[in-house]
């Protein structure tokens, strides 16, 4: 089960990670509690920087502008340490999430281990083996892309299924003619799709030794990723709710919590596949 924080501060060295990349690291950090600073450096006047400016504004990021003073010296380095050091000192922040591959900041995470927060890391696996250590966790963000693959993947063979049906022949036949197939692009989309994906991450990172989940800390990290999530609009008075009633993705359990709360735990049904016969 995953550690929560008070206050994250995440500091993202734009010019040594991806773009494309930065919503699955958010989706990520967001277990860890609720992220107060969101910074990334970089030097905006570079145009492969460019790819950087949609994720900024979707994401709510604040773009720290850092001119390169001196050819070959990389200024918003320095200036992401210098901020990570004056957000230490402020004694606000109990988590200090790193997004970068670069071994320069191997002293910074050290230094802020040292100071008593938690340090986490989020890099490419060519990282150097003195950075990852010198946090408290590294992730690799080749693996939290995988694992939003994987969750696609599955989730589309089950939507492929249910449309289908249980006595739909096999593929690309009907009747022993060719079967016109909808491409993933025309098929409806799902409305529930999205949280049921974002239930997973949290289930996955809030799990107890019993493999359920708190619908509570669940709810709380999909506001988190989510700002402007309400299960209302999905037909459902509450999370635990939708929960309940979908029986065919969820298992669900009461258990006492403090004084008179009930907790609604939650863990996913486990798919079962299954080969079609020829």
């Amino acid at each position: 089960m995953i550690k929560e924080f008070e206050s994250v501060a995440l500091l993202i060295d734009a010019d040594n990670a991806q773009a494309s990349k930065i919503e699955s690291v958010l989706k990520d950090v967001s277990a860890y509690g609720r992220i107060v600073i969101k910074r990334a450096y970089g030097n905006w006047s570079k145009p492969h920087l460019s790819s950087w400016e949609s994720k900024i504004k979707r994401f709510a990021i604040s773009a720290i502008q850092q001119f390169d003073f001196a050819t070959g010296k990389n200024a918003s380095d320095m200036a992401l340490t210098i901020d990570a050091m004056e957000l230490l000192h402020t004694e606000k922040y109990d988590c200090f999430v790193l997004v970068s591959s670069d071994s320069d900041f191997t002293s910074l995470a050290i230094k802020l281990h040292e100071s008593g927060v938690y340090v986490v890391g989020y890099g490419n696996k060519t990282t150097v083996e003195s950075f990852r250590n010198a946090c408290d966790e590294f992730n690799y963000v080749e693996e939290l892309l995988e694992e939003e693959k994987s969750s696609e993947e599955t989730e589309a063979e089950a939507e492929a299924e249910a449309e289908a049906g249980p006595e739909a022949p096999a593929a690309g036949t009907e009747g022993g003619k060719p079967k016109k197939t909808r491409s993933r692009k025309s098929a409806k989309k799902d409305p529930f799709a999205e949280l049921d994906s974002l239930l997973k991450i949290a289930e996955e990172r809030y799990a107890d030794d019993t493999g359920f989940a708190n619908s509570s800390s669940a709810g709380t990290y999909i506001k988190r990723v989510k700002p402007d999530f309400n299960i209302k609009l999905l037909g459902y008075s509450k999370l635990p709710e939708y929960l309940k009633e979908n029986p065919e993705k969820y298992v669900t359990e009461e258990r006492a919590g403090k004084g008179t709360v009930k907790l609604i735990m939650y863990k996913s049904v486990a798919k079962k596949k299954t080969s079609r016969k020829k």
